[in-house]
């Protein structure tokens, strides 16, 4: 028999109404109430219906090809399934994304996905994430952890294999004097990259590899800041944290006078394959878009199907993709 809201309210001693509210996650219900209601629905086994509702991707960088690419990938996994996907772009951890999230909370959107969102931050106000919790509004991290615990299922990429990647091939190319443009501190992919790299060097034989990391922001413009900083300090290779920085190190060593590869190799990060088609081709580690945007959908789907999902960071492999930004050291 098909369990629908009459059964719950009578399981729940509420009016039907009220099943609705709780059903849509509307205001006018009291946590207790809100509580009883789902628990009702867990006993009898009520599944709500999806259709039409709305999966909020949330995230600061849509303008970078890898992430519009993320998104665009988890609106196709999950619009067979009757669900939406609206991109929320705003700063990570500021207060727009808690406006965000509340204004849809009230609208009875279905989920929440973080992606490279203020679950990348240290330190990040967990009040969104505790609105989406009252709300029984399930959530879900692409490539960040969320603040105060693995309550949430994430996916992100193995940032610590992707630093001894672009290490490996810059080392076995002879390159010894090897630099890193990362992006801010606090930013937990920034410093798993950070991590990664100075431990790849330190394996090496290379002392105080510490010295050889430039924190920027994750710009052309912060790429272009750490190059000629690196390149003061003697480097021959930049390994760069995003491919918008890699972008930024090209820049800043040809306004240095110095050509790439010939001078200075540089190793991207993401893989956005129109970075195919700048000047340098651009070697870079590669993000796997297609299996982080699909585990994240299923995720979602999951979640809503009130299925077990396991909480805490799953890690994925990226992939070293070698093009013509990268060669051995000029003989000097």
């Amino acid at each position: 028999m098909k369990v629908g809201i009459t059964e719950v309210a009578g399981r729940a001693g509420v009016s039907e109404a009220t099943v609705s509210r709780v059903i849509n996650r509307r205001q006018g219900v009291s946590r207790k109430t809100r509580e009883a209601v789902e628990q009702a629905m867990a006993d009898l086994g009520y599944e709500r219906q999806t259709q039409g509702q709305l999966v909020a991707v949330v995230t600061e960088l849509v303008s970078n090809p890898f992430f519009a690419d993320v998104c665009e990938r988890i609106e196709s996994t999950l619009a067979p399934h009757g669900l939406k996907t609206v991109v929320c772009p705003c700063f990570a951890g500021g207060v727009q994304e808690l406006d965000y999230l509340t204004s849809l909370a009230e609208r009875g959107v279905a989920a929440v996905v973080f992606l490279s969102a203020s679950n990348t931050i240290e330190g990040a106000d967990p009040q969104a994430y505790e609105l989406l919790r009252s709300r029984r509004i399930p959530f879900v991290g692409v490539n960040g952890q969320f603040e105060g615990g693995g309550e949430a299922p994430v996916f992100s990429t193995d940032d610590l294999l992707a630093a001894e990647l672009a290490v490996d091939h810059l080392f076995r190319l002879g390159h010894r004097r090897i630099g890193m443009a990362s992006g801010p501190v606090g930013n937990r992919p920034a410093d798993r990259r950070v991590w990664g790299f100075v431990d790849a060097l330190g394996r090496r034989g290379i002392e105080d590899a510490g010295q050889w990391v430039v924190r920027q922001s994750y710009t052309v413009e912060g790429g272009q800041s750490a190059a000629v900083a690196l390149l003061a300090r003697g480097a021959t290779a930049i390994v760069a944290a995003s491919d918008y920085m890699a972008l930024g190190a090209i820049r800043g060593a040809r306004r240095q006078g110095c050509e790439v590869p010939g001078d200075v190799s540089v190793v991207g990060y993401d893989g956005s394959m129109i970075m195919d088609f700048v000047d340098p081709p651009l070697t870079t580690v590669r993000q796997p878009a297609d299996r982080l945007a699909a585990e994240a959908a299923r995720g979602v789907l999951a979640l809503l199907a009130h299925r077990d999902v396991p909480v805490g960071e799953l890690l994925f492999d990226p992939e070293l993709v070698i093009r013509a930004s990268t060669a051995p050291p000029r003989a000097r």
